[in-house]
């Protein structure tokens, strides 16, 4: 049986902190059949340089939406995995996502994921997601974009990810992908995430806006005005953890 194509699609703006480690992740996949495609929004620090030492496809991005689309529009995989730079795979991840993803006929997916951090807080954040995910997957389906897996033809038939939306393309992508089709949750393999977008927003501060951001998608259906402030790329200014995140680490590590 031969194995399937996978184009890996990575959206870049100013990653060369994070992207080496993603593409050496990828590099060390027992799986060998795929292709890696940056669409690169015209970073301006060495992102390209390292794509081209890791001899990738390098296409033009934009925001994470069209910076996913463009990848799809030059790839050729049978199959289309859409990654954040700031992301490392385990070892045997491709392996193990294709299996379940062909065992369970799925069409359309996500991952389990863990923090890349030491602080509790951050595993509860993450563990909470998880669960969220896991739990509405049939009534309302949502998928974090730093890692998705879905089949061309899916993709195709409901247009990829829709450009004009402001926040929560992700979601809505495997929402209308699940409507024509499965969508399920790899589990037996799962992605590492970094928390720099907690680090910079505060992570109670995230929390809220998300939250928002999802209450304004049941009522409206999309998210596409701004109603909340967010930036893709531009990491560079974290902020350390504040008093109530404190707080709440040091009755998580009470509770050991």
């Amino acid at each position: 049986m031969n194995e399937p194509f996978i184009s890996i699609i990575i959206p870049t703006l100013n990653e060369e902190k994070f992207l080496p480690k993603l593409l050496n992740s990828i590099k060390e996949q027992n799986y060998k059949n795929y292709e890696i495609i940056v669409s690169d929004a015209n970073s301006k620090d060495k992102t390209i340089e390292i794509a081209k030492r890791f001899n990738v496809k390098i296409v033009q991005g934009g925001k994470p939406a069209v910076g996913r689309n463009n990848g799809a529009k030059f790839s050729v995989g049978d199959y289309l995995l859409f990654l954040d730079a700031d992301v490392i795979l385990p070892k045997n991840f491709l392996e193990k996502a294709i299996y379940e993803f062909d065992h369970y006929y799925y069409e359309v997916a996500t991952f389990r994921f863990e923090p890349i951090s030491r602080l509790k807080i951050d595993h509860l954040i993450f563990k909470l997601a998880n669960v969220l995910i896991e739990r509405t997957r049939k009534i309302y389906p949502l998928a974090p974009g730093f890692c998705i897996i879905c089949t061309r033809r899916i993709f195709r038939r409901i247009g990829g990810f829709d450009e004009s939306l402001f926040l929560a393309e992700d979601h809505d992508f495997v929402k209308r992908a699940s409507k024509l089709s499965k969508f399920g949750i790899i589990k037996d393999t799962k992605v590492f995430v970094s928390v720099r977008r907690l680090e910079k927003e505060g992570r109670i501060n995230l929390i809220r806006k998300y939250f928002l951001a999802e209450i304004y998608r049941t009522l409206k259906g999309k998210v596409d005005k701004k109603i909340l402030e967010y930036e893709f790329g531009n990491f560079q200014n974290s902020k350390n953890i504040n008093s109530i995140e404190k707080l709440i680490e040091r009755i998580l590590k009470f509770f050991k």
